[in-house]
């Protein structure tokens, strides 16, 4: 009698022991299967691959404010397309307007454009006209070129490349500029050729 009971006790004990083994082993498969799809679908926890758009907006239009709340620049474009990696969009038929307060209202307009979010810079391609209209302290301005450097915090545009521009009644063609918004002052990279107006009598 005492011999079944102790076979009784092996038995509930053997399978006891099965059980246990068993959910280990579903155990450790469960959690090397998540480690599987985990690895496979990393990509899409971390919103897709770095390189790829993780958000795209049609016919956007966003306002940069400076640090006292007044408007400071307004972007707006066609399309634009997040990549996450460098924190960099690209945007189509950008148009680029300088509204803060105090300065002479400035609008850039190109075929594209990337704007450097974690720099503050905006780098605009292709076709790229600039205008700023007379103010009392200064002519207007007409620039045109093929790409244009925009450093909007700091109001500061730039290019290495040739450009034709059109300052008051005078024109002016040459390679490389900077351009202080600010202070208004302009300054040429290399030489060009200027072209005054006939003095008036």
């Amino acid at each position: 009698m005492a011999t079944v009971v102790v076979n009784k006790r092996t038995a509930h004990r053997w399978n006891l022991l099965a059980m246990i083994v068993i959910g280990t082993f579903f155990a450790f498969g469960s959690f090397w299967l998540l480690q599987l799809m985990q690895g496979s679908d990393i990509d899409a926890q971390l919103g897709g691959p770095p390189d790829e758009p993780d958000y795209i907006v049609e016919n956007f239009s966003f306002v940069r404010m400076t640090e006292n709340g007044q408007p400071s620049y307004l972007v707006s474009g066609k399309r634009l397309e997040h990549i996450p990696r460098g924190d960099v969009s690209h945007v189509e038929a950008p148009v680029l307007r300088g509204v803060e307060p105090g300065r002479p209202p400035m609008t850039v307009v190109a075929k594209n454009a990337q704007i450097h979010h974690q720099e503050h810079r905006v780098e605009l391609i292709g076709d790229v006209d600039l205008q700023r209209p007379k103010t009392a302290q200064s002519e207007s301005l007409h620039v045109r070129t093929q790409a244009l450097t925009v450093l909007p915090d700091e109001e500061i545009l730039k290019t290495d490349l040739p450009i034709d521009m059109q300052l008051g009644a005078s024109s002016v063609k040459g390679t490389g500029m900077v351009a202080n918004n600010a202070t208004m002052q302009l300054h040429l990279s290399s030489r060009g050729q200027i072209v005054y107006p006939p003095r008036q009598r």
